[in-house]
C-alpha cells in the first residue's frame, strides 16, 4: 500500500479510538458508529490466534489507522529492517491507511528501555533523523507519520524549538506528523512555553491526524497518563488546532484505567462539539450517530 503525503494529509477520516482488548466483545458484538480505529501495532506482530483474527473481523468493517512503540526511529542502533517489513506486512494484512511512531529513541546497543525517550534538537540530530527517517520510507514505501513527543527535560543548547525541529524534519523527509495535543500543552506547562505559539508555528501542510488524551497532573509536573478524560485546556487547544489545520482526523487515546467502551466512545465524540463550538449537544449526537457508520 502506497499513498502520498497528500492523500494523508487530505483523507479525514472523523473521530476514532483506540482498539483495546476490554472493548473487542462490545465492538464484535454491537458494531457501534465508529468513524476509524487505531491498533498498536507491536499488539498484533509477533503473534497469531484471536488478536489477529480479531483485527481481521474489525477491519473488515471499519477504518484502521496503524501506532507503534517501537521503530527507536532516533537511536544510534541500525535500524530493525525485519521489524519495518513486518510492519508493512501487517499494513497490507489490515488495510491500514498510514502507519505511525513517535519522534524519539527506545533503546540502545539492542536493548529495549521501554520508554519513548527525548532528542535534543540540535543540528546534528536532525541530520541523524533525516537519513533514518528516508530509509524508513524506502522500506514502508510510503510516508512515515511522526508523532511530537510528551518530555519531561530539556536538552541544553538547543538548535531549533520543537515547532522548528518538526518543519525541518518534514521538509527534508516529506514526512507525516501525527500532532498530540495533550503532549503538546504536558510540554508547555512542563516546560513554561506558550502552546498556542507552538501551534501556531507548527507546519500544517505535514500533519495528518490529531491525538487527543488526558494526563495527569503532580505538584511539579504532568505526565502523559493516557488514564482519564480531557481536560478543558486540551479541548481549546485542539480547537485552535482544528482551526489552523482546516480539519484532520481525530483519535482518542485511553491506555489505563480503560472504562466501558461507552464511555470512551462519549469522551471521543466531544471532539465534534469542539471542532463546531456553536454545535449543540443534540447536534454532537446527530452527527456522531450518521457520520460514524461502520466500514
Amino acid at each position: 500500500m502506497t499513498s502520498s503525503l497528500a492523500t494523508l494529509v487530505g483523507s479525514d477520516l472523523g473521530i476514532g479510538i483506540g482498539l483495546r482488548t476490554t472493548h473487542y466483545e462490545t465492538i464484535l458484538e454491537e458494531r457501534p458508529a465508529v468513524d476509524f480505529f487505531e491498533i498498536l501495532s507491536e499488539n498484533y506482530m509477533h503473534t497469531g490466534g484471536r488478536p489477529v483474527r480479531v483485527l481481521d473481523e474489525i477491519a473488515a468493517h471499519y477504518a484502521i489507522v496503524m501506532h507503534g512503540v517501537s521503530m527507536n526511529i532516533g537511536s544510534t542502533d541500525p535500524l530493525d529492517r525485519d521489524y519495518l517489513r513486518q510492519l508493512k506486512a501487517l499494513q497490507q494484512r489490515c488495510g491500514a491507511r498510514w502507519i505511525s511512531d513517535h519522534i524519539c529513541w527506545t533503546g540502545v546497543e539492542g536493548k529495549n528501555l521501554h520508554d519513548l525517550l527525548p532528542l535534543p534538537y540540535t543540528k546534528g540530530a536532525l541530520r541523524h533523523l533525516i537519513e533514518r527517517v528516508r530509509a524508513v520510507q524506502d522500506i514502508l514505501e510510503q510516508p512515515l507519520v511522526l508523532e511530537n513527543p510528551s518530555t519531561y527535560l530539556q536538552f541544553a543548547g538547543p538548535d531549533y524549538t520543537e515547532p522548528e525541529f518538526l518543519s525541518e524534519l518534514a521538509t527534508a523527509t516529506g514526512c507525516g506528523l501525527l500532532m498530540d495535543v495533550n503532549n503538546v500543552f504536558v510540554c508547555a506547562s512542563n516546560h513554561d512555553f506558550d502552546a498556542e505559539g507552538y501551534l501556531r508555528g507548527v507546519p500544517w501542510d505535514h500533519v495528518v491526524y490529531f491525538h487527543l488524551a488526558g494526563h495527569t497532573t503532580y505538584e511539579t509536573h504532568r505526565l502523559d497518563t493516557h488514564d482519564g478524560p480531557v481536560c478543558d485546556e486540551v479541548w481549546d487547544l485542539y480547537r485552535i488546532a482544528h482551526e489552523l489545520s482546516g480539519g484532520r482526523s481525530t483519535l482518542l487515546e485511553w491506555d489505563a484505567d480503560i472504562p466501558d467502551f461507552q464511555a470512551v466512545h462519549d469522551e471521543a465524540r466531544k471532539a465534534l462539539r469542539h471542532r463546531d463550538p456553536k454545535s449543540t449537544v443534540t447536534d454532537v449526537v446527530a452527527a456522531s450517530g450518521s457520520a460514524g457508520a461502520p466500514r
